[in-house]
Formats: C-alpha cells, sequence, structure tokens
C-alpha cells in the first residue's frame, strides 16, 4: 500500500525505494516495531484468556527442568505473523504474484497452527492427553499448499518466461523458473543451464517436500526460549539477500545464479520475517514472557521454504538451514533408531536441543550455540555465491 502511495506521490522519480533490497531493510525495522509495541498487550490478553504452555516430555528429567515453563503463553505466533502480513501489505508490490502467493503461505500455515495450538489448549484426544492435531492431519493441510504453490508458481514462471521471450531472445531471460540449481555447480551446462531442468511433476513434489519439511523442522526446533526466533532471524536475513539478487538479472548474471522476474519482492517478506522474530525475541528470550506455539512456526518454517523455492534455491536451504536440518534429522534418526533396537534412544532426548540440554548445558547456553552455528550455516550459504 505505501508502495503504491509512494509511486503516486513522486510519480516514480525516486528511484532509491524501488529496490527490494531498501524496502526489505525497512520491512525489519517495521516489522520489529510492530511486535514490540503490540507485544505486552498481546501477552496479557493470551494469559487473560489462560492459553498457557504445558509442556510434557516422554522423559522424567527434561520435565523437571521445564517445570517452570508451565502456563507461560503460548500462541505469540499471531504476534509475529500479524506482523509480517502487515508489513508485507504495506512495503511490498502486491501486483507480484510471488508476494500474493507468500502472503497465502502465510495465513495458510498460521491458521494450521493456530487450530493445533488450540486443539493442544482445549481439544483431549482419545488417548487422554492433549496432543492437538495428528501428523497426518497436518500433512494433509501441508501437502494440498504445496501443491497449490506448485501449480501457481509453474503457471507464473511460464507466463513470464513467454513475455521475456517476446520482449528479448537472449539467454539473458531463459525460463529458469523450473531449473534445480545446484550449489557450488560451475561446470559444462547440463543442456541450456547449469542445473537440471524439472518436470512439472518432479516439482510439484519438490515443492511439496519442501514445504511440509521446513514447517515442521521449524516447530520441532521450538522448544527452547529464543531457538528458533533467533535461527530463523539468520536463515531470514540470509534469504533476504539471495532473493534481492536472484530478483536482478545483473546481479544473478554476475553470480551465477538464476534471475526470476519477480522473486526480487521476496526480499521484503524475508525482511519482514526478520524483524518479526527479531521483535519476538525481546519477549522471547530467556526467560520467555511467551511462546510462538505452532500458530507461529508453522507459517515461519513455510514461508522460508517458498522463498527457497521461488528463487531456486532448495538445496542452498539445505545449508541455510542447517540448524532446522539438523534438529528434524536428530528427531528422524531417533524413531529409526528407537524401533530398529527395541526401545533404545540415539539421543538422549529428541530434537537435538534437548539432547544437549540433558547433558549438562543450561538452557541459555544451547541457544547461544545453536545461534552461532545457525550465524555459521547463513554466512556460509551467502558466501557460495562467490564460490561458483
Amino acid at each position: 500500500m505505501l508502495y503504491l502511495l509512494f509511486e503516486w506521490l513522486t510519480e516514480g522519480q525516486h528511484y532509491a525505494y524501488w529496490y527490494p533490497l531498501f524496502r526489505a531493510a525497512v520491512a525489519v525495522l517495521m516489522a520489529f516495531a510492530i511486535v514490540w509495541a503490540l507485544g505486552p498487550r498481546v501477552i496479557r490478553t493470551l494469559i487473560r484468556l489462560k492459553i498457557g504452555d504445558r509442556p510434557e516430555f516422554d522423559h522424567a528429567e527434561l520435565n523437571k527442568l521445564t517445570q517452570d515453563k508451565r502456563n507461560t503463553p503460548t500462541m505469540g505466533g499471531v504476534l509475529i505473523s500479524g506482523a509480517i502480513f502487515l508489513t508485507v501489505l504495506l512495503l511490498a508490490d502486491l501486483s507480484n504474484f510471488y508476494v500474493r502467493m507468500g502472503l497465502l503461505c502465510l495465513v495458510w500455515l498460521a491458521l494450521l497452527g493456530g487450530v493445533d495450538d488450540w486443539l493442544k489448549l482445549t481439544a483431549r484426544t482419545r488417548s487422554g492427553t492433549r496432543d492437538g492435531l495428528r501428523l497426518w492431519e497436518k500433512l494433509i493441510f501441508q501437502v494440498a499448499l504445496g501443491a497449490l504453490l506448485a501449480v501457481f508458481v509453474l503457471r507464473t514462471g511460464e507466463s513470464n518466461a513467454r513475455q521475456d521471450r517476446f520482449v528479448d531472445l537472449e539467454a539473458h531471460y531463459s525460463p529458469y523458473y523450473n531449473v534445480l540449481s545446484v550449489p557450488f555447480y560451475k561446470g559444462e551446462r547440463i543442456g541450456r543451464y547449469h542445473g537440471v531442468i524439472l518436470a512439472a511433476p518432479v516439482f510439484a513434489l519438490i515443492v511439496v517436500v519442501v514445504i511440509a519439511f521446513t514447517s515442521n523442522a521449524v516447530n520441532l526446533t521450538d522448544g527452547m526460549d529464543g531457538l528458533a526466533s533467533g535461527c530463523v532471524v539468520l536463515t531470514a536475513l540470509a534469504f533476504m539477500v539471495l532473493a534481492a539478487v536472484v530478483g536482478n538479472p545483473q546481479w544473478a548474471e554476475t553470480l551465477l545464479l538464476y534471475h526470476i522476474r519477480g522473486a526480487g519482492e521476496l526480499a521484503v517478506v524475508c525482511g519482514a520475517i526478520a524483524g518479526a522474530c527479531l521483535g519476538f525475541l525481546w519477549y522471547n528470550a530467556y526467560p520467555a514472557q511467551v511462546f510462538m506455539g505452532d500458530t507461529g512456526a508453522l507459517p515461519l518454517g513455510g514461508l522460508i521454504g517458498y522463498v527457497a523455492i521461488v528463487t531456486r534455491l532448495e538445496l542452498m536451504l539445505l545449508i541455510i538451514g542447517g540448524v532446522f536440518v539438523i534438529e528434524a534429522g536428530s528427531v528422524l534418526i531417533q524413531i529409526f533408531y528407537f524401533k530398529a533396537t527395541g526401545g533404545k534412544r540415539f539421543f538422549r532426548c529428541a530434537p537435538l536441543h534437548h539432547h544437549f540440554h540433558l547433558g549438562g548445558w543450561s538452557e541459555t547456553q544451547v541457544v547461544m550455540r545453536f545461534w552461532l552455528v545457525a550465524a555459521m550455516f547463513a554466512a556460509f550459504g551467502v558466501a557460495t555465491m562467490w564460490l561458483r
């Protein structure tokens, strides 16, 4: 909205404002200010509604370590999701289809997470515990969202490619929307591209896997005060830079990344994610006054995955979001090892941050060290642009 207002007021002559990276930086500040300003009121409302967390683990020692977190208000993700939505509405170009689909992804997963959180707090399942939605129930909606995004991203890419070919037949405007970018690869071209051209069903499968994996991986990481929000900040900032590069034809060509027309606007989305999580950290840092819950974790992970899909950097996400990959991987290892050995544990407890907590690290040590690892992953991921 401000984007269009500023364009009208300046008659399109104030060029600095049109750079997505500039508006992304403004988005960081705006989203932070929104969460910081509304945080106390939202927290009081959650407390009044008695929306308090009740951490329960299948590990007696871990339950003892987290007993002081009982009744801390959860569903603070409404702050994060709301700030991102409002910031993107104000600063992004809403005529950009990628931005509109990003907002759909945000709302879809925020509602899914909200229902899950609400059921955990209010509805008892057949087993008599407050488990919320079952995994397969969440996966149905995540898969449906991934399939929907895949269809529209492909159609948008095809439409842009047709328009670009009409304007300029040079390779500068090659349709990269369905090409899998391979990090570090700078060898012989595979066909016309430095990557793998994906058939529509394969592309759709990748989108579904990325959306489901990232949203659940961030959710699994959200187990300590400030852990998930801090790691998301670092990942979002890295993709903010990458989206701006991919959306700029000159920058993309120089750094051997695929230019995706319109993808630069997603830098504003990433800036809003980073700013909202920074603002949330103000209240979520140890000792946390509020937890984000699935209402925040699912849309944050899904949005980051969506940006990686549009920018054709799904494999780069494995590097930049390395902490989320490790956390989700530790859960899978624990499950398979437990079944294969008849009840033995590979880790003291999964996800991995609980393993270290039970091993003698304090909660703040675990969080700070995971932040450091996340920062190194993000820095390395951005640095790979110069290593191709």
